[in-house]
């Protein structure tokens, strides 16, 4: 009997940006695996490469980007699929809630028209058909007096309101892989609970792949079975989030947890920090990316890219942890 293939595997993903400075490599050999059903965080500093790589899943790359490796939908290559052929996909197969609902959803048409779109697009709706499922979308997430707003615009909503309608914009096809980048960026504390509570429900309720966008690690702790950290467009430490939370082996996953904010702290107390900043594309090393900010580099690191190694600080995780460090400890 034949292996069916997984929902997304990501092999050696790289992506080549131009800059005034010429080209750079944002992405440097991304890798992941995920079934139906799996949730899997990524998770890293600003520019670390978290929202460049879900633009290359969406295929939404800047126009002059240079893209090798491979990006398998079920089996299906999307690495230079031909982008009649990746509309098909969008919002069909693969979808998207983006980091900032106000820039995403359009001022000119109303919400009923956008979530809507998908429906008339990739499922032949009718104008009438696709309005009453537009409408069953939003009661689906919980956006108040629903029937009331069918008419309403983006403007005329709340971050939380708007952040549910991309939600149903993301969910109208009924997808395999939903991307969430930063869904909760623009929200209050308490809005945040509930739109990540609703994500997660609705994933559960379908079964979908979920990929999750954050720099939270809290939210990661509480949303996503797997966790890969990224750093300087590669995938420095992946593990299942159990493992992780328990073990960090990478220095640069060390110090994302050391400079975490706790409760307890007495008045005044600094945060640890990591050192220096993340640099400009054209100025990471040949070896590791995070070589100039680490206490435990040596000369090879900035030559030599490293290696992923599986270690195994618990038998009981559920994912393979694996570190691109040959200097890595567990703490």
């Amino acid at each position: 009997m034949t292996k069916q293939a997984p929902l997304l595997q990501v092999t050696d993903l790289r992506v080549t940006l131009p800059t005034a400075r010429g080209w750079a490599q944002a992405l440097r050999g991304v890798s992941l695996r995920m079934e139906r059903g799996d949730t899997v965080g990524l998770i890293g500093e600003s520019g670390c490469g978290k929202s460049l790589t879900a633009l290359a899943l969406m295929g939404l790359l800047p126009e002059r980007a240079q893209v090798s490796g491979s990006i398998q939908l079920q089996g299906q290559e999307l690495v230079h699929l031909p982008d009649p052929q990746l509309c098909r996909l969008r919002g069909s197969r693969i979808a998207m809630i983006f980091q900032e609902p106000m820039t995403a959803l359009n001022p000119l048409h109303p919400i009923w028209k956008q979530i809507a779109e998908p429906l008339r697009l990739h499922q032949n709706m009718g104008v009438t058909e696709a309005k009453a499922r537009a409408l069953e979308l939003l009661e689906r997430v919980q956006l108040p007096r629903a029937r009331e707003r069918l008419e309403a615009y983006p403007h005329q909503l709340s971050g939380g309101q708007r952040q549910r309608v991309m939600i149903s914009i993301a969910l109208a096809c009924s997808p395999d892989l939903l991307i969430a980048d930063e869904p909760t960026t623009a929200l209050d504390v308490s809005v945040q609970k509930e739109v990540l509570t609703l994500i997660k429900q609705l994933v559960n309720e379908d079964g979908m792949g979920l990929l999750l966008i954050s720099h939270d690690l809290g939210l990661m702790q509480d949303q996503v079975d797997r966790v890969m950290v990224m750093y300087g467009g590669s995938v420095v430490e992946s593990a299942s989030t159990s493992a992780l939370f328990a073990h960090r082996a990478h220095p640069y996953t060390r110090g994302l947890f050391a400079a975490r904010p706790r409760l307890g702290l007495a008045r005044g107390t600094r945060l640890t920090t990591i050192s220096g900043s993340v640099p400009e594309l054209m100025d990471f090393p040949a070896g590791c990316a995070f070589c100039d900010r680490c206490a435990w580099a040596v000369a090879d690191c900035r030559q030599t890219p490293p290696m992923p190694e599986s270690i195994a600080p618990n038998s009981q995780a559920s994912a393979p942890h694996e570190v691109s460090c040959p200097r890595w400890s567990l703490t």
